[in-house]
């Protein structure tokens, strides 16, 4: 009866015990993900089962779960694989727009790029990472001058 007892003594000891190191344990945070151009384009949605990546202001989002719009032979997949900051400020899906670029928008085309960053992406879709252009200099050195809680929008919670 003694074994049995110091048995059952130990396993809720134990179970305590591991239900401590649980509650101290907590997990590391995600490591922010650089995206290359190229490492990008690997996430166009072409491949069935395939990831699906766009990014918008420099933060890359994984809209997968929106495949009936951004999957293969979907309405927007022109947007996928790359930043298409330009196309979503100008609503547009022509080539010349598909880029970072936004040199020459217009105010009302900032104001509508930063409605749809926030309502549309930042709330519907989880960031996987940042382009390396919005961290990185063109030489690939990194831009002394970026700091994530100075970018527009940041959110610690949803962003690292």
């Amino acid at each position: 009866m003694a074994t049995a007892r110091f048995c059952v003594l130990f396993i809720i000891l134990a179970v305590a015990l591991a239900e401590d190191a649980k509650v101290k344990h907590k997990t590391a945070p995600k490591p922010v993900r650089l995206f290359t151009e190229e490492e990008l384009q690997r996430y166009d949605g072409s491949e069935e089962g395939q990831l699906i990546y766009m990014a918008v202001k420099g933060v890359v989002f994984d809209v997968t779960k929106g495949k009936e719009f951004y999957g293969k032979d979907a309405p927007y997949n022109a947007l996928v694989g790359k930043d298409s900051t330009r196309a979503v400020a100008k609503m547009s899906l022509d080539p010349a727009d598909l880029t970072s670029d936004t040199t020459g928008l217009t105010e009302e085309q900032l104001k509508s790029l930063d409605s749809i960053f926030e309502g549309t992406y930042k709330a519907k879709y989880p960031i996987v990472g940042y382009t390396a252009s919005r961290i990185l200099n063109e030489d690939g050195s990194p831009n002394k001058d970026f700091k994530p809680e100075d970018q527009p929008h940041f959110q610690i919670k949803d962003e690292f």
